[in-house]
């Protein structure tokens, strides 16, 4: 099996015939918007500043009237996943935001004394160990420094001590991506799927017939299929509220400013110098994803700023938009056809000659 990244020389986006992948400087004139339509807005979700407070979600489900359902998509059902808080479980038909819980861990040899807490001669409260001349406590101490210079290169945004080094929390608040190029809108059938003059992505659940080709043509895995009626859903970026005026409910009720939404355009100014200031501040692993307007999807409408790589969050490392390679794979079709009428023709010449 081959594969072929978004960044491959093929993959350039210089194809003006060709409008399913690459850069668009304006999808909602791509989609037949007038000059005048709004800009093109989008979230910025910070998941530094995430407490996986899970206000996003009730929000999310209070202003859209969702259902409850468990963490396996059953609806009206109430279940603990067994998976640290996130009874959530995923993004699905009745759950339109999602707050991930990533917990990580790192085992530390810490030195644990009977006579003191542990940790406190990490922190200059025991007696020192050059002072006592004892080897092993040399090696001890030795062992406590190098395991915290490890800890902080594991966990540089905390300033904590002692055991809390141990553990780290990373929390994202999941959504739709509403991508430039959305694989789901151009499979859809029926036109259940389309494109806002916001440049956002809606599902019309009264037009939907539940064949569920978006399902699986949505690199991220976030559309889904209600069991009951088979029907898609999934979030519209409140375009309900948009069109009056309001902000998306998920991002009014962060309380964070985690969920940070407007235009596209400022979110991404403001999400690159919150970048810069986190790796000044030491944070080399932070980064931006679904930024990018020459990745597989021509950049997302919601982007995210992550703490480690994306398969931690549970992110695809290189999404691409399924359908890029659709007006090629039709010409090829197409020949294909072509070359067996021509046999076939040719056969019906030679027959009648002979």
């Amino acid at each position: 099996m081959s594969w072929i990244s978004s960044a491959s020389p093929a993959f350039d986006g210089q194809d003006t015939e060709n409008r399913l992948f690459g850069p668009l400087p304006d999808v909602s004139a791509e989609a037949g918007y007038t000059d005048d339509h709004p800009r093109r807005v989008g979230f910025f979700t910070d998941t530094s500043v995430c407490i996986g407070c899970k206000a996003c979600e009730v929000a999310c489900k209070e202003w859209n009237t969702l259902p409850m359902d468990d963490s396996h998509g059953v609806k009206d059902q109430i279940g603990l996943s067994g998976m640290s808080y996130d009874n959530t479980g995923m993004l699905g038909a009745n759950s339109w935001r999602h707050v991930a819980f990533i917990e990580q861990s790192r085992a530390v040899d810490l030195p644990m004394p009977t006579h003191r807490r542990p940790g406190d001669d990490r922190q200059g409260t025991g007696p020192s160990p050059a002072a006592s001349g004892d080897p092993d406590s040399l090696a001890r101490a030795s062992a406590s420094v190098l395991n915290a210079e490890a800890l902080s290169e594991y966990d540089p945004q905390t300033g904590q001590s002692g055991t809390d080094k141990q553990i780290r929390w990373l929390m994202s608040s999941d959504v739709c991506k509403h991508c430039t190029h959305a694989g789901c809108l151009d499979v859809c059938p029926t036109g259940a799927l389309f494109r806002t003059e916001f440049g956002t992505v809606v599902v019309q659940g009264d037009i939907c017939n539940g064949c569920g080709y978006c399902v699986s043509a949505c690199p991220y895995g976030v559309i889904d299929t209600r069991k009951d009626d088979g029907r898609a859903f999934k979030c519209t970026m409140c375009y309900d509220r948009l069109t009056d005026g309001l902000m998306p409910a998920c991002a009014t009720a962060c309380p964070t400013q985690s969920i940070q939404f407007g235009d596209l355009d400022e979110l991404q100014t403001r999400a690159d110098a919150r970048l810069a200031t986190l790796k000044a501040q030491g944070v080399e692993t932070a980064r931006l994803y679904g930024r990018d307007e020459d990745d597989g999807v021509g950049g997302a409408g919601a982007f995210f700023l992550l703490l480690d790589e994306p398969e931690v969050y549970g992110f695809p490392p290189d999404p691409i938009v399924t359908t890029r390679d659709l007006p090629a794979m039709w010409k090829a079709a197409a020949a294909g056809a072509a070359m067996i009428v021509g046999v076939v023709a040719s056969a019906f010449v030679g027959r009648k000659r002979s």
